[in-house]
């Protein structure tokens, strides 16, 4: 497991928080916003819970495309190991400068997810259950200085 240094959490949780995260299903571009139900997608793909996690970038430190593909690899073999049904979804900053490719999970145990994201260096994950908001699920210590952010939980890694 690697470990994550972040100079500031709250603010790369506030990053993390406004980014728009998509998946398409049979063709269609269906965007998650944390703090919003995902009725839509929900309606798609039935599912008790679902998360949104990449293998992209730990630590959110940029890395190139070949290690960053050759991360996913290894997190899309453990995904089908775990027979999780998966979508491919991206995440992206607010201006399109940065995106970053990841999967929408569905069914999959919060648990089962937090250990992946960790495994791959994550600083966060998306999860939520069927018919509530979109949460994100920062895998570090909370701030001592943070405010609370709605639909946000600090998970220590």
């Amino acid at each position: 497991m690697r470990e994550l240094q972040v100079v500031d959490a709250a603010e790369l949780a506030t990053a993390y928080a406004a980014a728009e995260y998509v998946v398409v299903l049979d063709g269609d571009p269906l965007p998650l916003r944390v703090g919003q139900p995902a009725l839509d997608l929900e309606a798609y793909a039935p599912a008790p819970r679902y998360a949104f996690i990449t293998a992209w970038n730990p630590a959110s430190q940029p890395r190139s495309d070949t290690a960053n593909q050759a991360a996913d690899a290894l997190l899309v073999a453990q995904l089908d190991e775990l027979r999780a049904t998966r979508h491919a979804a991206w995440a992206q900053d607010l201006s399109g400068d940065w995106r970053e490719p990841g999967w929408l999970v569905a069914g999959l145990d919060e648990d089962a997810v937090v250990r992946l994201a960790l495994e791959f260096g994550q600083a966060a994950v998306l999860h939520w259950h069927a018919g509530e908001p979109v949460r994100l699920c920062m895998l570090m210590p909370h701030p001592a200085m943070g405010e609370a952010a709605a639909h946000t939980d600090w998970v220590p890694g």
